[in-house]
């Protein structure tokens, strides 16, 4: 693959005098999947809101689509076409389904798929039915499917979804995790997903990266560490 959309090079974050970050690299190409993954307190989370400008990055070089990124303020970097299923969903708990899904809707030109409220209706119709319903009467799944579809409406470029499925019941992961890989497989979409459940890291991803201490120890393909359960705890400790 050579359209590369997204190239993090040698990126440092700190919050206050911690050092988080330790020059960190990735590259995300047109309609590639990559999973970042690791131990709690790796540097993901930090990772995501460093390209998406929410905690700057002190140091190295973001370029989306081919320009540099890393010192725009985030509702800019969002403009340019970064969208984000945030940790924990932070949807609007006084806003109903519909309007937290219109609230930050785009009609991005350059979209060549664009997302519309018919079209993620079609991907959650669960969401359809709870229309008029308030943000805090949602169950956790119907409202991590709340996020997702938002982001999804600002018609990204890029998608970074970190951690969707922390916190859900095993039957709703699964249905989730169905979800996703239809929309991997009808929208051609880049994403980066933070995840923490690995089998459904591995599955979902073409290529995973691996943090440890705010480092890259692995940067392949998930089908290796699927294939080597070994390799995987050695990498982060777990194994499924």
């Amino acid at each position: 693959m050579t359209d590369t959309l997204l190239a993090v090079d040698k990126i440092e974050t700190s919050y206050g005098l911690s050092q988080v970050l330790f020059g960190i690299s990735l590259t995300i190409e047109a309609g590639e999947v990559v999973t970042l993954m690791g131990r709690n307190g790796m540097g993901k989370t930090t990772t995501v809101r460093s390209i998406m400008g929410l905690t700057r990055a002190r140091a190295g070089s973001i370029r989306f689509a081919g320009d540099e990124i890393r010192h725009l303020p985030a509702y800019r970097v969002a403009k340019r076409g970064l969208g984000l299923v945030p940790e924990g969903r932070q949807i609007f708990p006084n806003l109903t389904t519909y309007e937290n899904l219109v609230a930050t809707a785009t009609a991005r030109q350059t979209a060549e798929n664009p997302w519309t409220l018919d079209r993620v209706y079609a991907l959650f119709p669960r969401l359809a039915e709870r229309r008029d319903s308030a943000g805090n009467q949602l169950s956790g799944g119907e409202q991590q499917m709340l996020s997702i579809a938002r982001a999804l409406l600002t018609n990204p470029g890029v998608l970074l979804m970190d951690e969707p499925t922390e916190g859900l019941a095993p039957v709703i992961v699964e249905a989730l995790t169905a979800v996703l890989a239809r929309l991997r497989a009808e929208s051609g979409l880049s994403i980066i997903l933070v995840e923490q459940n690995s089998r459904v890291a591995l599955e979902f991803s073409d290529r995973t990266v691996v943090l440890d201490k705010g480092r890259v120890v692995y940067d392949g393909p998930s089908a290796t560490l699927r294939d080597d359960p070994e390799r995987l705890t050695q990498l982060i400790g777990v194994s499924e």
